[in-house]
């Protein structure tokens, strides 16, 4: 397999890929450049690339951020709109990232950091594969906790409505919700409209 066909297969395996998944299997990130130029693979954002009839996804923003920062866990407006229990639509990707770790400097997509420390951050991480690209999202239960935490930044009456159709999609159970919500310190907060909703 010569060199073109290393790289394609890559793309192929893993939907994005950036100048480190090339160095990695050996090969100089000069190539990508090469096959840009003759069409053979296609820029999607600065520094990641893709075959250029990949079929991507409403969620093609989401991967393309965790290949950038693979520490980034989507959280709050675009973990409800991944788990299909809000009416918003992200203009940002919403992630958050450990308190304390570097703030990541990408022009497209644009990005709404949150920083999170300890079990704040790690609790309720879901992988989730989106072409090809391993992508951590927060759990419904989890996102919701979030909204009600960070209620100041995305609203209460948004977080009202991920809790109310999260409940009533069943796509999280009271015991996870309480559990959430107290790891996010927000029981007292969010009990009242949990047993609204009931």
């Amino acid at each position: 397999m010569n060199t073109t066909e290393q790289i394609l297969d890559i793309a192929k395996q893993k939907g994005l890929i950036s100048a480190n998944d090339v160095e990695e299997a050996g090969i100089s990130r000069n190539y990508l450049y090469t096959l840009c130029s003759k069409g053979l693979l296609r820029k999607t954002a600065q520094g990641i690339y893709s075959l250029p009839d990949a079929d991507f996804s409403e969620h093609a923003a989401i991967a393309e951020t965790a290949k950038r920062v693979p520490r980034a866990v989507v959280c709050l407006i675009s973990a409800l709109s991944f788990h299909g229990i809000t009416t918003q639509l992200p203009h940002e990707v919403w992630i958050a990232v450990p308190r304390g770790a570097w703030s990541p400097r990408i022009e497209y997509p644009p990005l709404h950091l949150t920083y999170m420390s300890g079990e704040a951050y790690s609790f309720g991480i879901q992988e989730n594969n989106i072409s090809g690209v391993s992508v951590k999202v927060y759990s419904p239960s989890k996102t919701v906790a979030d909204c009600f935490k960070f209620r100041s930044t995305v609203g209460l009456d948004v977080a009202i409505e991920a809790l109310r159709e999260t409940w009533r999609s069943r796509r999280a159970s009271m015991d996870e919700l309480m559990e959430a919500a107290m790891i996010c310190r927000v029981s007292k907060v969010m009990r009242p409209y949990l047993e609204a909703s009931i």
